[in-house]
This record gives structure tokens, C-alpha cells and sequence, in this order.
């Protein structure tokens, strides 16, 4: 094993996974002074925000966009002196159904949608404002989504606005998922609107490459050191299953290396190959959390598809909940479009070459907006995340096993612990600066969810 940490300047703490969250933890960490190593088996920063050249376009590999209730967010940003860099833009959703793209998300385009009856519409727009009204959670916590909003909508407003969105996004548990999850992404678009007609997204300048970098600069200046292409493959503890066990180092390619704590942001599934030493019945709690896989589909365009930033599909002939054209909120040469196909990593669809993909958003493009051709085309490409959308089931916070178990140094989460907000830039650096404190200090605080 290497040497043990030398004496002074705080403690230091090994970091798995260098995604929004992992970057958070260690942003956070080398500001109160101590000296994490951040491991992350790609080859770049982000995660899911990581970018990619796109054909002369540095641009993330799956969409974001930020709302002005991302307050960790903003907060980072200021920090890092990046607030002069965000940009606020009043955005357009429509929905596709029928065959035509008709306007959404305010009260004149829901009175005048086609194919819904007016008491179905009332019932919608009721239950979107209690739910942006509302604070809180935890009764919807063990209350099944689908049900719910069947309850509240009525069966035709289900068929025509929602049961698509479930389906193609969570297929074989689209009715096993918790209400207070789906409550919270409604909510937080809710109350990104600065007028009853109008909704307000944002962007940063450069996209999240932006943030990525500040973060990778400000960690390193305090500091901390980065190793990309370099994944732990197993957290060293002393000790056995069952009696005291604690943190000792990791082991990677080049050998074990002592650390005094551990963070650990990587997917949940992960976990059990890197900590196989942990008692059998944790090992249980963390392989029984659920991730749905996503084949994200980026294509770049001579002209627009639309005029609406997203837009919600209802087609028998898509296997897609919707699509994000993300030039309509930040300006690019180009219009860019992602449309993301959503599975368990398990399915058969998963395992299909990324030409069956590409294939489809051609076509479904080409649906929506008749006067392209293909030589509108510039370019595309599918990327793929097999733990894209942790599983929100009801009860969620229930099943979510201690942040800080029974191994001392040792700390585990990851996305499903933001629960019931959705995975998100902002939630994972709220949530990874909280884990970063209570980590150091070795205390249960703010970041246990349990």
C-alpha cells in the first residue's frame, strides 16, 4: 500500500466519480481545506453534462437547461464568478399530437388545444397549480404517480397527455413510480415561469463546459488533483462483514493507494462491485435500486424543426416522450436538436445498433416538420448512458440505503438520493457540497436522505 497521508493540511479524501456531483464534492471539500483526488473512469469531466465535438460544436452529449429555482446553482456560480455568464430566455413548449405541433404550457394554448374535451382541460390545469403550489412531499412519498394523476385529470387527459410520457420512458415500471417525484418536476418548471403566459429557462455561456471547467480549475488550485481514465476498482477496508469495518485506500490499476475517507458518487449498481466486503443485506438494499438506461440522439440541422424549446409527443409512430431543441434556448450556427430514447438497459431496444436510432429521429423529424429534406442534415449522433434515470418508486426514501453505513469513512450516493427532485446540475451541487461537510466532519447531516 502507499504511504499514509502525510500530517497536515487537512484530510485526504478519495472521491469516486467526477460527474456534477463528484465535482461538487470535491469543490466543496478542498475549500474547507482539504485534499481530495477525484477518480473518473472516462476520460473527461460531467458525467451526463460532459461534452463532446459535435463536428466542430463543443456541446453536451445530453441536454440541459437551468431554471431560476436552481438556487445551489446560481450560488456556485457567483462563486466561481461565472454569474455575468448566465442568460435567461423566454421559451416555448408545444406538443405533438395528431399530426400537428400545437403551443403548450400556458392557459390560452391549453382552452385551445385540439382533441381534449373542456372539463379534461379544466382538470389539467387544476392539478398543475396545486401542484406548483404546493411544499410538501412527503404524503405523496407512498403514493403511485400514474394513479394519482389519473385521479386528478381524468382518464382522457391521462391517454392524451401523460400516458406516453410514462410509457416510453419507463415502460415495465411506468406504474411503479413515486408521485412526489413526478410532483417535483412539475413544480420546478411551475415556478420557472415569470408570468402566467410565459415560462423563463436559461443557459450558460459556452453550456455547461463552462461550469465543468471552473469547478476542474478551483478544484486543483486549492489543491486537489484529478485522475481521468483511471477507475477505482475497489474501496480497501479493514475489517469483516458484520464487525467494525473501516476505509483504508482504493485499488486501481496502479496499485492501492490509503486515503483517510471515501466518497462515493457513482450509480448505485456499481456499488456492490466496488465495495463487495460490505454485509450481504446492504449489498441487497443497493442492487435493488432501479436505473432506466437512455440512446440520446443529437442532431445538428440547416434549419429548425420547430419554433419551442420542447416538445411532448403523443404518435403511435414514436417511441419517444418528446424532444428538446435546444437552439430555440441557447443560440447556436446551427439548430440543434436531442431526441432521447429512454429503456431499461435490459431491453432488447438497448442492444440495437445506433443507426436504428438515428434512423427513427430522421424520420420522426422529417414527420414533424415536413418541409425538411435530407440534405437539412448537417449531422448526428447517439450517445448512451446505461444509468441515465434512477427509479423513484413509492416509498423511495424508504429504500434508500444510509448515505453513512455501517463502514467508517466510508460515504455512498448518488442521483437517487436528490430525491424527490428529479437528477439535476443544481440538485447534485446542493446535494454534493452538503455530503462534502457531513463527510468531513464525519456527521449525519443535510445530505442523508433517509
Amino acid at each position: 500500500m502507499a504511504s499514509a497521508p502525510s500530517a497536515g493540511g487537512g484530510q485526504r479524501i478519495a472521491v469516486l466519480g467526477a460527474g456534477p456531483m463528484g465535482l461538487a464534492v470535491a469543490y466543496q471539500l478542498v475549500r474547507d481545506g482539504h485534499r481530495p483526488v477525484l477518480f473518473e473512469a472516462d476520460d473527461r469531466v460531467g458525467g451526463m453534462t460532459a461534452t463532446f465535438d459535435f463536428n466542430g460544436l463543443e456541446i453536451e452529449r445530453y441536454y440541459h437547461f437551468h431554471c431560476t429555482s436552481d438556487h445551489a446553482f446560481l450560488e456556485v456560480l457567483k462563486e466561481l464568478g461565472l454569474a455575468d455568464r448566465m442568460r435567461w430566455v423566454a421559451t416555448r413548449m408545444g406538443y405533438w399530437y395528431q399530426g400537428r405541433v400545437q403551443p403548450w404550457s400556458n392557459p390560452v394554448a391549453l382552452l385551445r388545444f385540439k382533441g381534449l374535451g373542456l372539463v379534461a382541460k379544466i382538470r389539467y390545469a387544476l392539478h398543475a397549480l396545486a401542484c406548483v403550489r404546493r411544499d410538501d412531499w412527503k404524503p405523496l412519498d407512498h403514493v403511485e404517480a400514474s394513479a394519482w394523476i389519473r385521479r386528478w385529470v381524468g382518464a382522457e387527459a391521462w391517454e392524451v397527455l401523460w400516458r406516453r410520457l410514462f410509457d416510453y420512458k419507463f415502460y415495465d415500471q411506468a406504474h411503479n413510480l413515486s408521485a412526489a417525484w413526478i410532483w417535483s418536476r412539475i413544480r420546478r418548471i411551475g415556478r420557472s415561469r415569470y408570468s402566467l403566459m410565459r415560462e423563463k429557462l436559461g443557459y450558460l455561456e459556452g453550456g455547461s463546459a463552462t461550469l465543468l471547467q471552473a469547478l476542474r480549475r478551483a478544484i486543483e488550485a486549492g489543491g486537489g488533483e484529478l485522475r481521468l481514465k483511471c477507475p477505482v476498482q475497489q474501496v480497501v477496508l479493514e475489517g469483516e462483514a458484520g464487525a467494525a469495518q473501516r476505509v483504508v485506500g482504493v485499488r486501481t490499476a496502479d496499485g492501492i493507494e490509503a486515503f483517510d475517507r471515501v466518497i462515493s458518487t457513482v450509480p448505485m449498481p456499481i456499488v456492490p462491485r466496488l465495495l463487495p466486503q460490505l454485509p450481504d443485506a446492504l449489498l441487497a438494499r443497493y442492487r435493488a435500486l432501479k436505473n432506466i438506461a437512455v440512446v440520446c440522439v443529437i442532431a445538428k440541422l440547416k434549419r429548425p424543426v420547430t419554433e419551442n424549446f420542447w416538445l411532448n409527443t403523443n404518435d403511435p409512430e414514436m417511441d419517444i416522450p418528446g424532444l428538446v431543441e435546444y437552439s430555440n434556448l441557447r443560440p447556436l450556427d446551427q439548430h440543434v436538436v436531442y431526441v432521447p430514447f429512454y429503456m431499461p438497459g435490459e431491453h432488447p431496444k438497448y442492444q440495437e445498433p445506433d443507426s436504428v436510432f438515428t434512423d427513427k429521429v430522421r424520420r420522426y423529424l422529417k414527420r414533424i416538420n415536413p418541409a425538411l429534406q435530407d440534405g437539412d442534415f448537417i449531422d448526428i449522433r447517439a450517445s448512451r448512458y446505461r444509468h441515465a434515470q434512477p427509479v423513484c418508486e413509492p416509498g423511495h426514501l424508504e429504500q434508500l440505503p444510509p448515505v453513512h453505513g455501517p463502514v467508517q469513512g466510508l460515504w455512498v450516493a448518488d442521483t437517487s438520493y436528490y430525491y424527490p427532485e428529479d437528477r439535476g446540475i443544481s440538485e447534485s451541487i446542493g446535494f454534493g457540497r452538503q455530503l462534502a461537510k457531513d463527510a468531513a466532519n464525519d456527521t449525519v447531516g443535510g445530505a442523508d436522505r433517509r
